[in-house]
Parts: structure tokens; C-alpha cells; sequence
């Protein structure tokens, strides 16, 4: 079991980047979230998590489809959440 954290910067809000993530999700054997975050910034912050290479797929796709929102990323490994299940759109 692998879980990593991605914050997304760039025209990231109001543009339907957390409706597309939580849809894309949903085509992965993925658990988590993604959420808005508040100013200064205005970033994207998202948890993902399972098997390592499906993690992986899901964060390539997601750059794929919404690239031309995305100016700045940051990944990085955390800790596993027990017992998570679905992937969700925290507000």
C-alpha cells in the first residue's frame, strides 16, 4: 500500500479541477481526496492511495487531462490511512 500527497498550482480553481480528479479517481483502484485550498495561493491539494504503480497511473493520467491548468506540482510519499475507502471532494 502506497499514499502520496499532490499540490497543484496554477489556474487550478473554478475550473472544475476537483470534479475531474474525483472522476478520474473512480477509473483507478484508488482511495482519497482532493480539496481547494484557501488564499494566499489558491492551490489544489490532493491524497491518493493504494497499490504503488496504480497511484502512479492515476497522477500521470490526471496531469495528461488537466495540463493546461497545472503550472507548478508537488508530490511527495506519506503515511497510509487505514481503512479509507472511495475517493472524495472534501470542501
Amino acid at each position: 500500500m502506497h499514499r502520496r500527497r499532490a499540490v497543484y498550482f496554477g489556474r487550478v480553481q473554478g475550473v472544475g479541477f476537483r470534479a475531474t480528479t474525483r472522476d478520474l479517481a473512480n477509473g483507478f483502484a484508488i482511495a482519497g481526496w482532493v480539496r481547494n485550498d484557501p488564499a494566499p495561493d489558491f492551490s489544489v491539494t490532493l491524497e491518493a492511495q493504494g497499490d504503488e504503480a496504480e497511484v502512479s497511473r492515476f497522477l500521470a493520467r490526471l496531469n495528461e487531462v488537466l495540463a493546461r491548468n497545472i503550472s507548478t506540482q508537488h508530490h511527495a510519499p506519506i503515511p497510509v490511512v487505514e481503512g479509507e475507502t472511495g475517493f472524495v471532494i472534501r470542501r
